[in-house]
């Protein structure tokens, strides 16, 4: 077997290297912008050349391709500078970095079940020799089955070719034949059985334009399951997005007959549908168009004055939230709490994990904006669970991928700081203070731009009858002040006003 760099003396690279994130373009869809360049291995047996197949395994469903430029080591780079780390580059071939998301989970990280599967790294059919050619002249392409859907070139990298082989040579020796997967721009997706992914690098500017041609690699349908002996495939919604690209993207698969659709809550996860709440369908239709500041003069009257969750803002203009809590509580950080507390699934991941359709997930950051509590990954995991909002009186990470998000999002605003800075995620569906109130587990929350509020679920029905009853007579003040009424007498109603106002209601109940 015979690869894109054998015309280089080299039939088997000692070591393939990949790049997890940088294209901007690729960063940007995820959401993550890394501050340095991390790495995967993947095994030599996953190398296949042009023209072959790579099976989808029997019981999964997200194969994923990314084209990348490799970069196959010349002379042994060992410490090398930024500088010179081109040097040490002989030839740059085409590499498909072909994933299963269905295998991640049980990857921890490692890509190798995922990533290291016999065919999962064709590359070729020719390398190109760097002699002449800069670091930032070249180009990657990708098709599938004849439609272009990756086209970007080195000259963007967040971390230049260069950079890759010192950093990497600060930490082993570089060889001869050892091959670099440079990372994957935006358009990496989802391909089934049948269909066909090439990928061209070229150096479209240098003279002769060279190219490696097209790697070809067919996508075929497997037979044999997985052992009950190993890690079985298992897909979420989470997985599934992230695969294809984004939602739009899975939704027009599944419109294709392409993709399976989205299935939160998942049925592996049992009943998400959660304890039966006292907000009913009816209660929502009373509170709907109910501002939460006339909700918040009902408790006042009951004297609950103590619920408003302060200083919180909502992420897009015009959220509103209404829904059952749901909790999670950090407390101040402490490097060997951290360290028992913080990894693996901890209480930020479970209550993220564990969110049911209709709950609010509120978290109790002390008040401390500096650190991001929510991040893109955990919002969307949250959206896709059916959640109704979160609330956080800390920050919130990755804001602006958030944004993009549809779920209502309040917090203090943005900081990009990582949890351990000030945090340690410690229990979930507790009692908590958040933003000044108390938060119990089933309490109503209910926000708009205004602020938050927390009704205690035993008060709901009582108060939304008032609230949207008053949201009604203050509708009719409104029309009358609109018309030329003055406020003294009307604002609140005397007698003579309200009589007014209950024959104008009655004549509306009649037509």
């Amino acid at each position: 077997m015979t690869f894109g760099i054998a015309e280089l003396g080299i039939h088997t690279p000692g070591k393939i290297i990949a790049v997890h994130l940088n294209y901007p373009s690729r960063i940007a869809q995820r959401g993550r912008t890394p501050k340095h360049p991390s790495y995967f291995l993947k095994p030599a047996s996953s190398l296949a050349p042009t023209g072959g197949t790579v099976e989808r395994p029997a019981g999964t469903e997200l194969l994923a391709f990314e084209g990348e430029i490799a970069l196959v080591i010349g002379a042994p780079a060992r410490r090398v500078s930024p500088e010179d780390g081109w040097k040490h580059v002989a030839a740059v071939t085409a590499a498909n970095d072909l994933g299963l998301y269905d295998l991640r989970s049980a990857d921890k990280g490692s890509n190798l079940r995922n990533k290291g599967g016999d065919g999962y790294t064709p590359i070729g059919p020719r390398a190109i020799p760097t002699e002449g050619i800069s670091a930032d002249a070249w180009r990657v392409r990708t098709w599938v089955n004849g439609e272009l859907v990756q086209d970007d070139s080195s000259a963007t990298l967040a971390f230049p070719f260069g950079q890759l082989v010192a950093d990497l040579s600060q930490h082993l020796t570089l060889e001869t034949g050892d091959v670099i997967l440079t990372g994957t721009p935006a358009g990496s997706s989802v391909v089934v059985p049948g269909d066909v992914v090439e990928v061209e690098v070229d150096a479209p500017n240098a003279p002769g334009a060279p190219s490696t041609g097209r790697l070809v690699t067919t996508v075929t349908q497997g037979t044999t399951p997985f052992g009950d002996f190993g890690s079985q495939p298992q897909v979420d919604d989470l997985q599934r997005i992230e695969a294809w690209g984004s939602e739009e993207e899975h939704a027009a698969a599944v419109e294709a007959g392409r993709a399976t659709p989205l299935s939160a809550p998942l049925e592996s996860e049992g009943d998400a549908s959660g304890p039966e709440s006292p907000l009913t369908d009816d209660i929502r239709a009373q509170l709907d168009g109910v501002a939460v500041a006339t909700v918040s003069a009902a408790l006042r009257k009951r004297g609950y004055v103590d619920v408003f969750i302060d200083g919180v803002h909502p992420n897009h203009e015009g959220d509103t939230i209404l829904g059952t809590a749901k909790t999670l509580r950090f407390i101040p950080f402490r490097p060997d709490l951290f360290a028992a507390h913080g990894g693996g699934f901890n209480a930020q991941k479970r209550a993220f994990d564990t969110v049911n359709p209709g709950e609010v997930l509120v978290v109790e950051a002390r008040g401390v904006p500096e650190t991001g509590t929510v991040g893109d990954v955990l919002a969307l995991r949250a959206q896709v669970r059916g959640a109704a909002g979160i609330v956080t009186d800390g920050g919130v990470r990755d804001f602006a991928a958030v944004q993009q998000f549809d779920i209502p999002v309040f917090s203090q605003g943005a900081h990009p700081s990582v949890l351990g800075r000030r945090h340690v995620p410690w229990e979930v569906d507790v009692t908590i203070g958040c933003g000044g109130a108390a938060v119990q587990p089933g309490d109503i929350i209910m926000g708009d731009r205004d602020g938050v509020i927390v009704i205690p679920p035993a008060l709901i029905a009582e108060v939304a009858a008032e609230a949207a009853a008053q949201e009604e007579a203050d509708a009719w003040v409104a029309e009358q002040v609109a018309a030329g009424a003055p406020v003294d007498g009307l604002f609140p109603m005397n007698a003579e006003w309200r009589a007014k106002y209950e024959a104008a209601r009655a004549q509306k109940a009649e037509r």
